[in-house]
């Protein structure tokens, strides 16, 4: 698939010197589901803004199919742009809000019908046109609004949080649904959401940031499976992050006790973070474990048990389909590919 969004070295600075971007680079690929998840205030918000035009770049291009588009304004680019709040007109009724903007481009009437219908159909409104959208719930409103931005024919559309106001169910299900539509359509997507199961859930690709930084881009199995770093592995999931150093290859030592890994690449009792992911925590016999722990509480999850587990100098987060009793001395164990081992990031 071909490029079609390119960011280079993009920077965004306020006048008091405070950067949001700290030169952000990357390519989206057409047709591709993007995600950018991160916390509050880590820059996606300002990413999705400047490759819509609503915001330029202190320095740095943005390329669209290959063309720099820096300083060309958000209607005559080849984008439509979903926001939380869906700023739907209030007096205009399904129909007219969907169509208003093949009307601004004085699209013809036969044209405006046909794509409209087409419009309402996929995102389930048909029969709806005449309701007005003072009388439509959350998700309604929000299927609105995708239709009207996709009339257009845009070739990417930009989501941002749009269903942070929804409740969960209706979530989950909308989360299907603009999946579905982004495939039937075979349109680039690129959405912005802090919530790691959202992104998993609809990504082919997702973008972590944090602090302005882009802190890796992959496949959502990449990014829970293989973070890079400790701050990827906590923000995606649960995990379990310890201190410890590597003494040579493949071995590891944390908490006193040395186990074998598959990393390999750092230096001599370099200082690292270990992290190991709560479903990767194997419950033991604590006479035949290197590490033991007290169950200090257990909480059912509906597919599994979460203990917490004081190991004296770390609490351990383990998923269980079976549950020990609180006050149990249990033993812990991990098999060597359930070890990630991660560089101390800069800001340790």
């Amino acid at each position: 698939m071909e490029n079609i969004v390119s960011l280079k070295d993009l920077v965004v600075e306020f006048e008091d010197g405070e950067r949001i971007l700290k030169s952000i680079s990357l390519d989206i690929k057409d047709k591709e589901f993007v995600t950018f998840l991160g916390p509050s205030g880590c820059g996606k918000t300002t990413t999705l803004r400047i490759i819509g035009g609503f915001l330029e770049p202190t320095s740095g291009d943005v390329f669209f199919e290959g063309k720099r588009i820096n300083g060309l304004p958000p209607h005559k680019r080849n984008v439509n742009t979903v926001f939380q709040r869906y700023a739907l007109f209030p007096h205009l009724n399904v129909y007219e809000n969907i169509a208003f903007g093949l009307r601004v481009k004085k699209t013809s009437e036969k044209e405006i019908v046909k794509r409209v219908g087409e419009m309402l159909e996929l995102v389930n409104l048909k029969g709806f046109e005449k309701r007005s959208v003072n009388r439509l719930s959350g998700g309604q409103q929000q299927r609105v609004a995708i239709a009207r931005a996709l009339v257009n024919h845009p070739k990417v559309l930009l989501l941002d949080e749009p269903l942070g106001a929804l409740d969960l169910k209706l979530r989950k299900e909308m989360q299907t649904e603009l999946r579905k539509i982004q495939q039937a359509l075979e349109l680039t997507f690129v959405y912005v959401t802090h919530d790691q199961e959202e992104a998993l859930t609809m990504s082919d690709t997702v973008v972590v940031m944090n602090n302005g930084l882009i802190q890796q881009i992959g496949s959502p199995t990449d990014i829970y499976n293989e973070p890079v770093n400790a701050f990827v592995a906590d923000f995606i999931g649960e995990s379990n992050i310890v201190n410890g150093c590597m003494p040579e290859d493949c071995v590891v030592e944390f908490m006193g006790r040395k186990f074998k890994c598959v990393d390999k690449g750092f230096d001599p009792n370099e200082t690292v973070d270990v992290v190991i992911r709560p479903e990767d925590v194997k419950v033991i016999p604590a006479d035949k474990a290197k590490l033991t722990g007290i169950v200090e509480s257990v909480v059912f999850k509906g597919v599994h048990y979460e203990m917490t587990v004081d190991g004296v100098d770390h609490k351990w987060i383990i998923h269980s389909t079976k549950a020990e009793p609180v006050g149990a001395m249990i033993g812990m164990d991990f098999d060597p590919f359930d070890i990630h081992i991660m560089k101390k990031t800069e800001e340790e």
